[in-house]
């Protein structure tokens, strides 16, 4: 009976989630992931990696948490709530300039997913020129407002004209849908979820990327000091949540029925649109030839540049584009999607 009991522990160990777990004998290191925004279905791989046992085998316990944008992860981070963040790089350009000692260790997104949502009839916004004048929805948590601005500056029109509405993330949809705001910004990954949304209206979406803005998006951060300190578990992390990258957008099915059992208030039809949007901002021809996570230093100095020429950075000093990333904690053996 005994050994009956004992061999019933240890299966329960392996299979059952945030059941106590080891790896070789010794206990998991638990760490924390600050996504970029509420969990929505463009998160899937993060489950999927700790369901599959991916970050066990690496020796690590994962727990995944909200945030509200690039600002809530930078704090996150330095104030240690998390280890590991989400952030947007053009929000890191600005954060380093304000002291953030953050960077990423690789990159998630290779396109930019800011977008403009807004209704026909009403605002209409099809083309940079609908910009001027317009009023949008925005919140003091994320650094999208500057882009936008930015990629007007860029495109010869005056980013002043620019109206902004302090509406929480939370409210922006409703908001949009009871025609309370004319446009909003969120990624385009919520498109689904938006059209599903509304009802006597068409949706828009206007994709800064589809018309000349070139940024790298979302990354993997850390502090520089849990980097020094971490290297090892910072490379463990990273190849298992590759695995869990790599699984979810070839079986999006699997993923959102992986996801739905930890939140299940996400509709699975929802989850999988949205991880067919993400294989568009994921999956590149770089990242087929050199793994999910790649970055090279001069499209990550495209990116500083765009900022500091078209946004500025508030701060002093300009960050150096070797401020913004930590190379060489990608998986030797690449993992492709």
């Amino acid at each position: 009976m005994k050994r009956i009991l004992g061999a019933l522990a240890a299966a329960a160990a392996v299979l059952v989630p945030g059941a106590p777990a080891f790896a070789q004998g010794k206990p998991l290191t638990d760490v924390t992931l600050a996504v970029d925004f509420i969990i929505l279905g463009r998160h899937a791989a993060w489950y999927v990696a700790q369901e599959k046992g991916y970050y066990r085998q690496e020796g690590i316990n994962t727990k995944v948490i909200a945030s509200r944008g690039t600002g809530q992860v930078l704090s996150m981070l330095e104030g240690n709530v998390a280890q590991f963040g989400l952030p947007d790089i053009p929000g890191l350009v600005l954060g380093r300039a304000k002291g953030s000692n953050v960077r990423v260790v690789a990159v998630l997104y290779q396109k930019s997913p800011i977008s403009i949502f807004s209704l026909s009839p009403g605002a209409n916004v099809t083309r940079p020129e609908d910009l001027v004048g317009l009023e949008i929805g925005t919140g003091p948590e994320t650094f999208m407002l500057e882009v936008i601005q930015g990629f007007m500056k860029q495109k010869g029109l005056d980013p002043k004209t620019l109206k902004s509405n302090n509406i929480s993330p939370a409210a922006r949809i409703p908001m949009l849908v009871s025609r309370k705001v004319p446009a909003i910004h969120l990624f385009n990954l919520s498109e689904p979820g938006l059209r599903a949304a509304v009802k006597d209206a068409q949706l828009k979406m206007f994709v800064l990327a589809d018309n000349g803005l070139e940024l790298y998006s979302l990354g993997i951060g850390v502090t520089d000091e849990f980097l020094q300190k971490n290297p090892e578990l910072v490379r463990g992390f990273l190849r298992a949540s590759f695995r869990g990258w790599q699984d979810a957008l070839r079986n999006p099915e699997e993923a959102a029925g992986i996801q739905h059992r930890t939140v299940p208030t996400l509709d699975k039809a929802i989850v999988v649109e949205e991880l067919k949007i993400l294989r568009n901002l994921v999956i590149t021809p770089e990242v087929q030839a050199n793994g999910f996570g790649t970055f090279t230093e001069a499209k990550m100095k495209a990116s500083l540049d765009f900022m500091v020429n078209n946004v500025g950075t508030g701060g002093d000093p300009v960050p150096r584009v070797q401020d913004l990333y930590a190379a060489g904690y990608l998986p030797k053996d690449s993992i492709k999607p």
